[in-house]
This record gives structure tokens, sequence and C-alpha cells, in this order.
């Protein structure tokens, strides 16, 4: 059978944070349980297509899954069940956010077969969590942490967030040392980027073009301070036995997220839910990001794209070029019938020799430097017309 991953797009939250740019939105009980109804219909109506792919992993995210009652999770969970074949070791992981988990909710996530929790911390410094406008302390954090663990989840992550404003390397040390107290299997670590769209962007605009202009912002740590987050951030968690594998991704041997691999390796992956994007067979498509029009049931695909041979090779460097390991020369013969040299010859040639690419073992990939400024590497890999 064909593999496929699953993603179930969960858009409600208690409130939106400030820099938060996500398709999610604080609602009522009665929405969610009208939105859950839907969901397990989307669920019966999208699997008759594809009855000939083996789900290798399930992503809930959102908004906050968490904030459904348990036993809607875990109705979800039966669904996707009794409608896809789901391997029986597939990695299938919840987001949640503290302040929203419960001793019972967890115990219910495992009982359905959840193995995976990826909470969203942030930050372990409350001042921080309310300038971004997180609903939770960190002694909250703490506490719905200790449940997780006694709940008997053995693989979890924790997503944190630096180049906050007025955030200094101290202070981002601080952090970092607090969660590596707690030894979990998984850290996304991300810079804080400035959405347009969000109450940040009308807040910080003008600072984060000072400092993408090399100026020095008020409020946003400088260019060179960011960096030197980003160098300390692999530095203690190598020495703890974390292995970084993608720009912003670091886990112990075995944790890596499976799902998050499949997304920068091009695998087919499936989008259910409001808003949710897919790519199955070189095939783009998504769902209406409406929620009136979803809670009326339709679930007819939109933006549907069919990549052309040139899209597929761009994609294949640019998301594969976030991972440390970077794309394998013999993949990318076997994905398109030449060598990654007759298409991207002089760009590598160029990257190279300007210190940001290196080449070994038949493997292209960042160098320190190139991961610094990848946005800029990356962009090297669109084809011309």
């Amino acid at each position: 059978m064909k593999e496929l991953e699953l993603y179930i797009h969960i858009p409600f939250c208690v409130q939106k944070c400030f820099y938060c740019d996500f398709l999610s939105m604080p609602v009522d009980e009665t929405v969610r349980r009208h939105y859950v109804r839907r969901l397990i219909e989307e669920t019966e109506y999208k699997s008759q297509q594809y009855k000939g792919y083996e789900i290798t992993s399930v992503f809930f995210g959102g908004g906050t899954p968490s904030i459904l009652m348990e036993t809607q999770i875990a109705e979800i969970m039966e669904a996707l069940q009794q409608n896809f074949s789901i391997q029986k070791e597939a990695e299938i992981t919840i987001e949640c956010n503290p302040g929203t988990l419960a001793r019972q909710k967890i115990i219910t996530y495992k009982e359905s077969g959840i193995n995976r929790i990826s909470m969203g911390l942030q930050s372990a410094n409350n001042r921080e969590l309310k300038m971004l406008g997180r609903i939770h302390t960190y002694e909250e954090f703490l506490h719905n942490y200790d449940l997780v663990r006694k709940g008997g989840i053995e693989n979890v992550n924790v997503d944190l967030m630096s180049a906050l404003p007025g955030q200094t390397v101290s202070d981002w040390e601080r952090t970092l040392k607090e969660i590596l107290k707690l030894r979990p299997e998984h850290i996304s670590a991300y810079s804080l980027i400035i959405e347009e769209g969000t109450p940040f962007y009308q807040t910080y605009e003008e600072d984060e073009q000072r400092r993408e202009e090399g100026e020095e912002p008020k409020y946003l740590p400088n260019e060179e301070t960011e960096r030197e987050m980003y160098r300390l951030t692999g530095a203690l968690l190598e020495e703890k036995g974390y292995m970084q594998y993608e720009i912003s991704n670091y886990a112990k041997k075995g944790r890596e997220c499976q799902h998050n691999i499949g997304y920068w390796t091009r695998k087919n992956y499936l989008g259910l839910g409001l808003g949710s994007a897919s790519l199955v067979e070189n095939v783009r498509f998504s769902n209406t990001s409406d929620l009136q029009e979803y809670l009326a049931g339709d679930f007819e695909e939109r933006e549907r794209e069919v990549l052309e041979r040139r899209e597929q090779m761009e994609e294949f460097m640019f998301l594969g070029l976030r991972m440390i390991k970077g794309v394998s020369r013999g993949d990318f013969k076997k994905a398109f019938g030449v060598e990654i040299e007759a298409v991207y010859g002089e760009v590598i040639k160029k990257m190279v020799s300007q210190g940001l690419l290196q080449q070994q073992a038949g493997r292209i990939f960042l160098t320190e430097e190139g991961i610094s400024v990848s946005n800029y590497v990356m962009s090297e890999f669109l084809l011309k017309i």
C-alpha cells in the first residue's frame, strides 16, 4: 500500500495569541460540537478516495486541539481508525496548550491511540508569556507536563519561542535550562516571526523592518542577538543528548517527529478540517477556510494545483534543505531521472563557494552560516522560467 499522513485541524482556542496568524478562533461549545460532527462526516467521505493508502502518522493541530472534550477526540480517533488503514506503529500526535489539560483527557488520549503530545509552552518566563498573550503561566505548564507523564505518555515535544520583544540571551538560556530539566523527548525552538494581520504586526512592524535592514531595532533583539540565541540552543541541547535534525527541531535519538519529516521530504499527506492543506501524488489542494461553509458540510477541494516537474524539484530542494542532513543526490535522480547538477549545478557551486552549502557522502546540506541565511539559500533553488 502507498503511504499517507493525516493532518486534523482543530481551529479553536481559548483566545488568539498576539503573534498568531494561524486559522484559529474562540467559539462556544455548540459550534465545537457541530464542527466535530462535520469532521467525522468529512473523514467518512474523504476516506473512500484513499482505500489504497496506509496511514503512517496522524497529527492533530490547531488552534488548540486539547480545547475539545476528551470524548470528542476519542470520537474523531474512532472515525479515523474505522475509515482509514492506520499502521500499528503510527505516530499519533495531539497539540495541547497548558491550562487545557486534565488527568482524564490524557488517559482518554492514550486509550484512543494517541502516543505523542506536543505542548505549546513558548517561554518559562511568566512576563514573556503574558506579553505573548498566552493563557497560562509556567507553573500551570509544569502541572500539565506532570499530568502528561503520569498519564503514561512517553513521547513529548515542547514548543519554545526565542527572539521575543525585550528578551535577552540570558532570558532565553534560562528558558532552555528549565525545559532541559524536564527531559522531554523532543524540543521545537522557533524564532518569533512578526506576521501580517496580527496584533504584534501592528506593534512591531517598523521594528521588524529595521532588523531586516540591519538597523538596530527598538524592542526586538537585533540580528546578532538572534543568531547568538540560535547557537546557544544548539550547544545546550547537544550537550544534553538532543540531535538537531531540522533547522528548528531537536530530538533524543529515535524521537524525531515523523509527521513533520514527512512534510519536509514531500510524503503524501491529507488534511481534514477547516482550511487544511493536502499534497497527494504531486497535487496540492485545500479545504474551505470559511467556518460557515465547513459547518454546512462543504468538504470539496479548493485551490487544486497539479505541480509541474519544475515545482516538484524546487520543493524537493527548499523543503529538503530544512533537514540538517540535507538532500540526497540519489533521491533526486530517483525522483526526477536526472543528476542534480544537471538542474542545480551552478547554484550549488555558487552556494558552496559562499560557504553556505556543503557536499558529503552523496548529500548536500546547509552549513552553520547557511542555516543563518537559509531563506536566501532556499530562494536560490527557485528555477527561472
